[in-house]
């Protein structure tokens, strides 16, 4: 064994000694060649490109399309290119900070996702609210009388008259904003059939009050004190119907949306001027003893709603919205409109009520005018945090149209 063990070791040491002379003379031969200098050199360097086009595409690739974005605040126009989602993230960018009562339109989650987007940053100013005679002085950049009282901490009522007037004395007035006057309803409690409510009212005498709330004098209806008797703060005003049973219920009532229209802001845009707030309406029935049936006789607003405002961006952004909805309403319902097929979904983007009323609308959304329900399907889009991409992944995939809406 050890033999040819030592037998093997020189056959590799001999093969050694032929092959790799051979080799390194072959190295040497080639290196010599006029070409060989130049041709490795171009290798070299062709390889090194490669990887560099390849890493520079990569990063290009991943790399968010810039926007170009048109920032109003502190009475100068800021254009900047901007690859920032949101607002509110922008803004952290350029350290753009909000003082408290600033106000920034849209809001800061509102993605960024057109070219001449528009920011508008309001600052807050000093105003005046006058309340009984009592003067409040604040900060505020709200933009509706009763949005700045609530920005002032004060909680005006549904009925409270709210009003704005420019500061007529800057040197005694205390303020360079607005003066916010508040003129307060009147408390008072209405016995209908029994049933106690507790109302507020600006009406001067007990026939406007019925006016104002909407009740209606049934045959045989009586009231106390008389039709024209003042209103005093608290009174008691009693409406009797003789000999019947009474039933209420109660529903609420949604509160309207006031769109305006805003030339600052882009299109497909929005913004919250003023919050809204539900009514309250009582329903009065007249309970038959021996059947059980019931029969209306009252609908009262006990609170009325207050609106909400809402700013609807007008200024035009580049893209084309107009085919980005076609894409969408031909996906989602062949481009009808008034599209009810009885699965729960209606209109030409497949709106459910719940979305629908969500959006400030009533109605069916397939009895909308196609304005409305484009409007509709670029607020919902724009107020969702992955747009079409979460809301209808289907047809996001499948047109291949953007997340969010371009502006038109």
């Amino acid at each position: 064994m050890r033999k040819k063990l030592e037998r093997l070791s020189l056959k590799i040491e001999r093969y050694r000694r032929i092959r790799f002379p051979r080799k390194v003379r072959k190295v040497k031969k080639a290196s010599r060649h006029p070409y060989a200098v130049p041709v490795m050199t171009f290798t070299l360097l062709a390889i090194i490109t490669a990887v560099i086009v390849i890493i520079v595409s990569n990063n290009s690739a991943n790399k968010p399309k810039p926007y170009v974005v048109i920032i109003s605040h502190d009475n100068v126009q800021q254009i900047v290119p901007s690859v920032e989602p949101t607002v509110g993230a922008l803004l952290d960018k350029l350290h753009l900070t909000l003082n408290p009562g600033d106000v920034v339109e849209p809001s800061p989650a509102t993605h960024i996702n057109a070219d001449d987007f528009r920011i508008n940053i309001y600052r807050a100013l000093p105003v005046e609210i006058v309340e009984n005679g009592q003067k409040t002085f604040a900060l505020s950049a709200a933009k509706t009388p009763r949005a700045i009282a609530q920005s002032a901490g004060l909680s005006p009522y549904p009925e409270d008259l709210v009003t704005s007037e420019p500061t007529s004395n800057f040197t005694n007035g205390s303020g360079i904003g607005q003066v916010i006057n508040i003129k307060p309803s009147v408390p008072i409690n209405i016995i209908l059939y029994g049933v106690p409510i507790v109302t507020r009212t600006h009406s001067d005498s007990i026939a406007q009050l019925l006016v104002e709330k909407h009740i209606i004098l049934q045959k045989g209806d009586t009231v106390q004190p008389a039709l024209n008797s003042p209103i005093t703060p608290g009174m008691n005003v009693f409406i009797l119907h003789a000999g019947t049973s009474i039933a209420t219920s109660t529903q609420s009532i949604p509160a309207p949306v006031q769109d305006v229209n805003d030339p600052s802001l882009s299109t497909g845009t929005s913004a919250i001027r003023q919050e809204g707030q539900p009514g309250e309406l009582l329903i009065t029935y007249e309970v038959n003893t021996k059947t059980g049936a019931e029969t209306q006789l009252q609908s009262v607003v006990v609170q009325p709603p207050v609106p909400e405002v809402v700013a609807i961006g007008t200024a035009p952004v580049s893209g084309d919205i107009a085919s980005w909805l076609l894409a969408l309403r031909d996906c989602e319902s062949g481009g009808n409109y008034a599209d009810d097929t009885g699965n729960g979904y209606y209109g030409a983007y497949q709106f459910s009520l719940g979305t629908w009323e969500r959006l400030g609308y009533s109605g069916l959304p397939s009895d909308a005018s196609p304005s409305t329900q484009d409007a509709a399907i670029i607020k919902n889009t724009n107020e969702s945090s992955g747009g079409i991409a979460s809301q209808n992944p289907g047809c996001y995939y499948k047109t291949g149209i953007s997340a969010f809406p371009p502006g038109n």
